[in-house]
């Protein structure tokens, strides 16, 4: 299988990253991402994979100072890591967090974070298929302070 290119995320890929960036957080809207994306970009903390020069998945990273089951700081994390389900189980989303590997060594991290929803099956096997080990669930609460 021929390598899969990645390279960071550049002004040319805002349209397709987007389009995927809504596949994966579909409750967001483009007025949300776009300041956000322009800062990734802006960062270089941003991946696309390609596929005949059309970004096909990508990841995001960012640094944090800490990370659930992480012991080092600072720590890279995988923010968001998407592959368009046309192109899944063909080593792209491998290809990304490779990528997000060695830029997380660039930076001197000797870890990489990452979460997802605990209802999302897919997502856990998808950081197991590449790695990850599971640390830790998390049960969020929220309570209004207001009436």
């Amino acid at each position: 299988m021929p390598a899969i290119p990645v390279r960071p995320a550049q002004e040319s890929d805002r349209e397709s990253w987007l389009e995927m960036r809504l596949l994966l957080w579909p409750d967001g809207t483009p007025q949300d991402f776009e300041p956000e994306m322009t800062e990734l970009l802006e960062r270089g903390h941003a991946f696309v994979a390609l596929e005949e020069g059309v970004a096909v998945g990508f990841a995001e990273v960012s640094l944090r100072p800490y990370a659930e089951g992480c012991d080092s700081s600072p720590v890279a994390f995988l923010e968001g890591w998407f592959v368009r389900q046309s192109h899944r189980g063909q080593g792209v989303g491998r290809a990304l967090v490779q990528r997000v590997e060695h830029w997380g060594l660039e930076m001197g991290c000797t870890e990489l974070g990452s979460d997802t929803l605990l209802e999302w099956d897919w997502s856990h096997k998808a950081h197991a298929k590449v790695g990850f080990e599971e640390v830790e669930r998390l049960v969020c609460f929220r309570k209004s302070l207001e009436g």
